[in-house]
């Protein structure tokens, strides 16, 4: 029988079989050239990729020469700086390093033993720290900009105009690019306030243009009954204008945040070691490039798949308000 003429719930299962059976001839497909590829799969190593088993590394916190005591679990960083300073660091299980060592800040001078996340944990947290920190300013960035694009004041709204059209303009490798060797160089920002600036700055501007089309898409009628009703433009703008532009911006706005964490791989090409970086390293160390890259984009996945269910249902309760 053709499913047109099955019954609505008896189509609806129809429906859902043949996703499923889609779904299941590409995982066969996948698994055929996964057996043809001449690869000595190796998913047994990721999961110490994400935990370690091997402890925690504990990194010399600046330059200085190592000094041993009685103390079996214990040492002491003295460093050349005037005046010098001495950095304890205690309860560890093994030493690294011998008594007149000089070590470089990050050098690994003991390990204390247990369980510790892994270079891949720990990339997941810097990436989702600055997807994050970007997100928010890039939301106060995006929201003044967006207002001064539909402001009256034609200062404001050329000066907005501009910021939306170079930023979207240059692509966001080479704004990082500039932010971490130009402007973090004149002030002095480290890597990752650079990082977070360029992803901001970057991501505001497409914000933007979401805020000024949800501004627009509100019936022009409701800023003139709010004015008539006494309020002032910012007053209708606050209360009245905005969080209807909210509802109606909320779905690019959450896949302009979803593209937000993906873009922040991009840093990985300056000193911070976030997730891509991460797993770059570990590729260049043991060779098993598939095994850690599909692991990497699950856990890209991991992120926004949260997100996008997160913002489905802030969608689903602004309408209930609304």
């Amino acid at each position: 029988m053709p499913p047109y003429n099955l019954p609505m719930q008896h189509r609806c299962w129809f429906w859902h079989g043949v996703y499923a059976a889609i779904i299941a001839a590409l995982g066969a497909s996948v698994y055929a050239v996964s057996q043809r590829v001449d690869y000595d799969w190796r998913w047994e190593r990721v999961p110490q990729y994400i935990v370690s088993h091997e402890g925690e590394r504990v990194a010399a916190p600046a330059d200085g020469i190592v000094r041993l005591g009685a103390d079996p679990r214990a040492l002491e960083i003295h460093t050349q700086s005037d005046p010098p300073a001495v950095t304890r660091i205690e309860n560890v299980d093994r030493i690294a390093a011998a008594d007149g060592d000089p070590v470089f800040a990050g050098d690994i001078v003991a390990i204390r033993e247990g369980y510790a996340p892994g270079p891949l944990l720990v990339g997941l947290w810097i990436t989702l720290k600055i997807s994050a920190v970007s997100l928010v300013f890039a939301l106060a960035l995006g929201l003044v900009a967006g207002l001064g694009r539909v402001a009256d004041n034609p200062a404001a709204r050329n000066l907005a105009a501009t910021y939306v059209e170079l930023i979207r303009g240059t692509p966001l490798l080479v704004q990082i690019f500039i932010f971490y060797f130009f402007i973090g160089t004149v002030l002095v920002l480290s890597p990752f306030t650079a990082a977070v600036a360029a992803l901001s700055v970057f991501t505001g501007a497409y914000v933007a243009e979401i805020v000024r089309a949800g501004i627009e898409a509100v019936p022009r009628g409701q800023m003139e009954a709010a004015r008539s009703l006494g309020m002032s433009s910012l007053q209708a703008m606050r209360f009245v204008i905005l969080p209807q532009a909210l509802r109606k911006s909320l779905p690019p706005l959450a896949g302009q945040f979803i593209s937000l964490i993906k873009d922040s791989s991009l840093v990985s090409v300056i000193a911070i070691t976030d997730l891509t970086k991460a797993g770059r390293e570990i590729v260049s160390s043991t060779f098993t490039p598939f095994e850690v890259w599909f692991t990497v984009a699950l856990m890209y996945l991991v992120l926004t798949g949260a997100l996008s269910l997160w913002v489905r249902r802030l969608e689903r309760r602004l309408g209930a308000n609304g």
